[in-house]
């Protein structure tokens, strides 16, 4: 039975440590969290903090595991490459790690390849955020370097903006660094590429919908297969495999996020390597039959991975639809009362559904990821029938607040 470390052991993590015994394996976990609930399931449970790479080397070796990963988690990417790297295991080496996770690098590494994207400068105090943001324009984005979950993220519409909010997103950073980025209000898409063997394989792409306000930079909606077709579709898939190609990923599960302007140009914003959260694995299974956790693990062991498991079976139209507060289906304020998650299940077309709300907690509008509070994956014959079924879904879950 070959042994698995798994970097990172929260709710989307606690469902590949089940898919991973599923196939045989032995997970080891670890999580500075003791209640983290992928702890709870784990074949070895490790309350360790996953950003302390000698800490985790440790207990990789102890456990003599045979492969290590990450699911969802963007800052476990570096310790995985270097866990990895110090044991001669399989990963994705340090330096790719590094571009696939630090936004100024990877931008600079994708402007020398000439992939298309907004434009951008770096930002480490105020001096050089002005500086940055006369360079690009505005309306424009702030974001940490090196950050995720949305965490630290503003929309610039003037020098004030940014006067208020430059210390939030160089707080948000581990290495106290920003970027300053162009806004463009275009068609946002979720990207699914696999490498393998320095081959990437486009596998999806997905509208990614986000609401008004300060929360516009939250996916509370995906819907597959992507309203763009014909020559734009073409060229999302190229630049969406030029990128990742250009940051180097030879074998991994990439998470291109792309903007398709009215005028069919495609820019990228950033990529991962990583399997996504926000459902993104559970979109893959449902719409073209692909298991990404399968592939991840696979890659972490250093095995082959044939066509069958990365290739589409097929193509089914979906659309995923998070519980989050107003204007989504949920009321804000603290929760005294929750309803069944029955009758959401039993509606037209529901494939999956979770919440992950709790009485007492207090339900606050849209800012984070976090703020998502679980979700409905609904399909149909075409995706404009999937949403308008996950959006019906969504509102039979009550949730009652003070």
């Amino acid at each position: 039975m070959s042994t698995v470390l798994l970097v990172g052991a929260g709710r989307h993590q606690r469902r590949a440590i089940l898919r991973a015994q599923e196939l045989g394996l032995r997970v080891v976990a670890v999580d500075r969290n003791a209640d983290a609930p992928g702890l709870q399931v784990a074949d070895v449970a490790e309350a360790v903090d996953f950003t302390d790479v000698a800490a985790v080397t440790e207990v990789a070796r102890r456990h003599a595991v045979e492969g290590v990963l990450t699911v969802s988690a963007d800052r476990a990417v570096p310790v995985v490459a270097a866990v990895a790297e110090a044991l001669g295991l399989p990963g994705i080496g340090v330096e790719t790690a590094h571009l696939l996770t630090h936004k100024i690098a990877m931008r600079r590494t994708l402007a020398d390849a000439g992939v298309p994207q907004p434009r951008f400068a770096a930002a480490r105090d105020l001096l050089s955020a002005r500086a940055a943001l006369e360079s690009v324009g505005l309306p424009a984005v702030l974001k940490p370097v090196d950050s995720g979950g949305q965490r630290g993220i503003f929309y610039l519409e003037s020098a004030d903006d940014l006067d208020a909010h430059l210390h939030a997103a160089l707080a948000a950073s581990t290495t106290g660094e920003a970027i300053v980025e162009s806004f463009h209000d275009a068609l946002e898409l979720n990207g699914i590429v696999i490498a393998r063997d320095g081959e990437a394989i486009p596998l999806t792409l997905s509208d990614r919908l986000r609401p008004p306000g300060i929360g516009f930079g939250v996916g509370w909606i995906h819907v597959y297969p992507a309203s763009i077709y014909g020559d734009v579709l073409a060229e999302a898939e190229r630049i969406a495999v030029h990128a990742v190609r250009a940051l180097g990923l030879a074998n991994g599960i990439a998470f291109p996020q792309l903007l398709v302007s009215d005028d069919g140009s495609v820019r990228v914003v950033e990529v991962a390597a990583r399997i996504p959260g926000g459902q993104m694995a559970d979109l893959v299974r449902h719409a073209v039959g692909v298991d990404l956790i399968e592939v991840a693990l696979r890659q972490a062991l250093g095995e082959e991975i044939p066509d069958e498991l990365v290739l589409p079976r097929f193509e089914q139209p979906l659309a995923i639809r998070f519980l989050t507060a107003q204007p989504g289906p949920l009321p804000i304020g603290k929760v005294t009362r929750i309803g069944a998650l029955e009758p959401v299940l039993a509606a037209a077309g529901v494939v999956q559904a979770d919440t992950y709300l709790q009485e007492g907690e207090t339900i606050r509008p849209v800012r984070l990821d976090g703020d998502r509070r679980g979700y409905v994956i609904a399909t149909a014959d075409t995706s404009v029938e999937a949403l308008q079924r996950a959006e019906d879904a969504v509102r039979l879950l009550e949730v009652e607040v003070e």
